[in-house]
């Protein structure tokens, strides 16, 4: 077993274990990739400010988001296809944040089932919910993430439409994948994988097949998902999804401090900054670039969470300093999961958990709670503020 020391050590595993196109689905951006890259290389920009001879001892990461405590200020974020990442990725990925105390967030895409999920774990998880055409399924899947006794509902706003995602499109993404010539040369070579994917519960989206009409296989599932995204979602429709949930609402892939205000306009419990991690919006610009105008915006009025591009603790650090009071990570846990499963969840929390603690004692803190601007340098026009 290699020693694993951070987040990309994961990422090299993963990435040998793993089909490609279940690779290129995590990792991966739309059209250049200019955001998706942006997402990680911005946080390189911001400078840590380094104090010393202050008392480091009894440190703590422990935090609240959304009132809920947790161990450190990061929450697994909703990943579509997880549970091809590896099987039984969904139940494997909420076992590991259970026990670590982080929230996690099930995808709509999922290939486990909410009942799924709720069956194998014993804490409540948050739901993310796609907006669809057809209100009876949304309004029976609120339903069914109620009887879970999920504790959050995080309402996806950044995927009216599809981005054009050319990786997903040139491997013909698919679950199960499609048994075309490439696709079998390369599962050829993942024997480890289908091995285990043959035992496991799903193979196909738990959250759809058998709770839509007329759904029988992958092809009828493709044409459905395809046409169902909602383009007519706004505001109002917001405040309906929120008040038929009754309970704690995350608004994620929030991007403009204007959108900011609405969100907080309409009783959101928290925002997440965010641009669905550089696969929708090529060319929009990173979330920690657009955190500082949206904290200034609306800081005081919702809870603000960053999600997109967070590889380490130092990442995590940076985003609370500049005001989030939570963090979502997405590819960082896919990457373990598809290296080695629930440990490999329980190694990435670790590693970002053990780089938190770390670097906010080298920056003379001892608890999440104190970091703030005065733990950064940062550069001068960093901020993403539009000019007109």
């Amino acid at each position: 077993m290699p020693v694993i020391t951070n987040i990309n050590d994961l990422k090299r595993i993963y990435e040998r274990r793993v089909p490609r196109m279940f690779y290129d689905y995590a990792e991966s951006g739309s059209w250049t990739e200019q955001t998706f890259r942006e997402n990680t290389s911005d946080f390189e920009q911001i400078r840590l400010r380094q104090r010393v001879a202050v008392d480091m001892s009894g440190r703590s990461t422990a935090s609240q988001m959304i009132g809920q405590d947790v161990a450190m200020p990061v929450a697994l974020a909703p990943v579509g296809l997880t549970g091809m990442q590896h099987a039984d990725g969904e139940i494997k990925a909420a076992r590991a944040a259970e026990a670590f105390g982080v929230p996690f967030t099930l995808s709509t895409m999922s290939i486990n089932s909410i009942e799924d999920v709720a069956e194998a774990t014993t804490k409540p998880f948050w739901f993310q919910l796609y907006t669809m055409k057809d209100e009876d399924y949304v309004r029976r899947l609120i339903e069914r993430a109620k009887a879970a006794k999920c504790s959050a509902l995080v309402i996806t706003l950044d995927l009216q439409i599809l981005g054009q995602r050319h990786k997903d499109l040139k491997n013909g993404l698919s679950a199960p994948p499609k048994l075309t010539p490439k696709t079998i040369a390369n599962l050829m070579t993942k024997w480890a994988w289908g091995i285990e994917m043959l035992g496991a519960k799903r193979r196909e989206f738990g959250n759809i097949v058998g709770h839509v009409e007329g759904i029988s296989d992958a092809s009828s599932l493709g044409a459905w998902t395809a046409e169902q995204f909602d383009p007519s979602l706004d505001w109002g429709k917001i405040e309906k999804l929120k008040e038929m949930w009754g309970g704690k609402v995350i608004l994620k892939g929030i991007l403009d401090a204007e959108d900011a205000k609405m969100a907080a306009k309409v009783g959101a419990d928290a925002i997440t900054v965010s641009n669905h991690g550089g696969r929708q919006l090529d060319g929009a610009l990173s979330s920690i670039r657009m955190l500082p105008q949206i904290m200034d915006a609306v800081g005081d009025e919702v809870e603000v969470h960053l999600d997109s591009g967070i590889r380490s603790g130092q990442d995590v650090l940076k985003a609370l300093a500049l005001g989030a009071k939570g963090t979502m990570i997405g590819r960082a846990f896919v990457y373990g999961l598809g290296a080695m499963g629930q440990k490999g969840v329980t190694t990435a929390l670790e590693v970002i958990q053990k780089e938190l603690d770390t670097t906010m004692a080298l920056c003379g803190e001892r608890n999440v709670a104190d970091l703030g601007r005065h733990n950064l340098l940062v550069p001068e026009g960093f901020e993403g503020r539009w000019q007109d």
